[in-house]
């Protein structure tokens, strides 16, 4: 006799899910609206599902270097704003440097 429904499909499931995301699955689509031949939009879609490891054997790691995926990228973003920041404020002290020894004093 078949299984009753549900006591099963979760353990199909499970299998399917675990096999897209050790092998990946691409799903690729356009979309193109024309008016008398004249082509209006033009909406590519890509989907990727993979594990993270199957992206990153694929070379795709984007979320890496995103700030707001990646609490490291957030980081070097801020480093890198410090540094550019401090440059500049070094620059302008160049320009006038009488001005920053105004403001020190009391």
């Amino acid at each position: 006799m078949p299984e009753p429904y549900g006591q099963a499909s979760g353990a199909n499931l499970a299998d399917i899910l675990e096999r897209v995301l050790d092998k990946g699955i691409v799903i690729a689509g356009d979309i193109r609206i024309n008016l008398l031949d004249i082509e209006l939009l033009t909406i590519k879609l890509r989907l990727i599902v993979a594990s993270v490891d199957k992206a990153k054997e694929m070379g795709i790691d984007w979320w890496e270097t995103d700030p707001a995926l990646s609490s490291r990228a957030r980081r070097d973003e801020l480093t890198r704003e410090n540094a550019e920041l401090r440059e500049r404020l070094a620059r302008l002290e160049e320009l006038e440097p009488g001005r920053a020894e105004k403001k020190e004093a009391p």
